[in-house]
């Protein structure tokens, strides 16, 4: 049944849909599901290759009981602005949380940098993270310290002089520029190894191509980065149907 929790059945069809290739989208169809039930579901346990219907199960099962205590913590007792529904963006804070990690980011990174993309302030301080994500203020710090290492937030000090941690436009712009830097630094060592192993040698070559090829992707983001940088920062076009007055009514 759609809302509920998923059945070990369901589970085992979810699997044979990975099996068959067929997306996420579609293995929900068939299961009546949110797709966001399925992509989580999935990256939670493995991913779409090393996903296991009987593992996935059991790992719920522990999850659950561990939760059960802590019941009384659920989203429901948890005030939403804007009439939010309180279970509804906790599963997506989850999804989004899940995708991360997908991503390369660990539990806790993945959790701060979600609380933060769906505040709608942009920005926590440290104990806010921690009471928000009932975990210790060593745990949001040492998160908060990768993340900053790679330019997925920023600090800001507030009136009351508190660091406070900014997610914004330029986000994803700067984390992109810092990966291409890195891109840079790699290329440089690259070729200080051509000279050392010696040109035209096997070993050379194969470092001089590496260089080539991460040279050309470096600049290509940056450039695609740049040009997107652009498109957040220009307001989109007001058609003259947005702009048209009412015409009185002479009726």
């Amino acid at each position: 049944m759609p809302g509920g929790r998923l059945t070990q059945q369901e589970r085992q069809q979810i699997a044979l849909g990975l099996a068959d290739g067929l997306p996420y989208a579609e293995i929900a169809r068939r299961l009546d599901r949110p797709t966001s039930t399925i992509t989580r579901e999935v990256l939670r346990n493995g991913g779409p290759t090393a996903y296991r219907a009987d593992l996935a199960h059991r790992a719920t099962e522990r999850r659950a009981h561990r939760r059960r205590p802590a019941s009384s913590r659920g989203p429901e007792s948890v005030p939403q602005p804007h009439g939010r529904d309180a279970e509804a963006v906790a599963e997506y804070e989850e999804t989004f949380t899940t995708v991360l990690m997908a991503s390369g980011l660990t539990k806790m990174t993945a959790r701060v940098l979600t609380c933060l993309f769906t505040t709608d302030a942009g920005s926590l301080t440290a104990s806010q993270l921690a009471q928000r994500l009932q975990v210790s203020p060593a745990s949001i710090s040492k998160a908060i310290a990768f993340l900053e290492s790679q330019s997925l937030v920023r600090r800001e000090r507030d009136e009351r002089r508190r660091d406070r941690y900014v997610v914004d436009d330029e986000l994803f712009y700067q984390a992109t520029i810092a990966s291409a830097r890195s891109n840079d630094q790699l290329v440089a060592t690259a070729r200080q190894g051509v000279a050392i192993l010696g040109p035209h040698t096997p070993a050379a070559t194969r470092l001089e191509n590496i260089a080539r090829f991460l040279d050309f992707i470096s600049e290509s983001i940056t450039r695609a980065a740049e040009q997107a940088r652009e498109v957040l920062h220009t307001k989109p076009e007001t058609t003259a149907n947005d702009t048209a007055q009412p015409s009185p009514d002479h009726g």
